[in-house]
């Protein structure tokens, strides 16, 4: 049985942990996560950068940090990740990353000792989860980067992925936006590929309560304007950009 490969808190141990959930359609609910490490895709402007900006790794990051591998990844089986989770009493787990369905092996076997919980998996939405993670799914929170994250649309965007997450009840689609230009990109999209108006979350791109608050300022009315549904980051307010938080 092959071990997952996790992300670490500022301790060095497994993050894993009991919060609230601070985006899309379950914010504000109390959850347990668990943040997988390594990752597809490189945005500039990623907050998990620790995750897969490791050294000797020239993909562009607006930080410009590297981070060491053996500090920041860690190895644990889907047993002990099991046991860490259900030890911290919730009943609902998110999975995130990193992107988490690049682990689906381990992924499954972690699941199947939880058959209680209910799941919500964090993902880019370029790759899909086996039959036997897929099956243990309640919410997929899906995250295409647009143009401004820095990675080419061939490998962002990815047509058939897109499409399958807009025929799943259970999908989310949550953008991250920078400018008024970037929704744009999401209304494309969304003619494209059929997205319902209520599956579609536009959240602001930043790190600290004043940046999003005044860019809610201008995505709040074009929410309005467009029908769809706004996204704050209230993990950001209450603990700033910090892990395990």
């Amino acid at each position: 049985m092959a071990d997952l490969i996790l992300a670490t808190d500022d301790t060095g141990a497994p993050e894993i942990f009991a919060s609230l959930q601070g985006e899309g359609p379950s914010a504000g609910m109390p959850v347990a996560f668990i943040r997988l490490s390594r990752c597809n895709l490189a945005c500039t402007w990623c907050d998990t950068a620790y995750t897969w900006h490791f050294e000797g790794d020239d993909r562009e990051h607006r930080g410009g940090v590297t981070y060491d591998r053996k500090v920041n990844q860690v190895a644990l089986s889907p047993e002990k990740a099991a046991a860490k989770i259900a030890a911290l009493g919730q009943k609902r787990l998110v999975i995130t990353g990193g992107e988490p369905l690049m682990q689906c092996g381990p992924l499954a076997d972690m699941l199947a000792i939880l058959p209680d919980i209910e799941v919500e998996i964090e993902t880019n939405g370029t790759t899909k989860a086996s039959a036997h993670v897929d099956i243990r799914v309640d919410q997929y929170n899906v995250s295409p980067k647009l143009a401004h994250s820095g990675n080419p649309a061939e490998l962002a965007l990815i047509e058939e992925r897109l499409d399958w997450y807009a025929g799943d009840p259970r999908a989310y689609f949550k953008f991250v936006i920078a400018s008024p230009e970037d929704v744009d990109e999401v209304l494309a999209l969304e003619r494209k590929h059929g997205f319902r108006k209520e599956q579609v979350f536009l959240m602001p791109e930043g790190t600290d309560s004043e940046t999003l608050r005044t860019r809610e300022t201008w995505l709040a009315p074009l929410c309005l304007k467009h029908g769809f549904r706004m996204s704050d980051r209230m993990h950001i307010h209450l603990y700033g950009d910090t892990r395990g938080t």
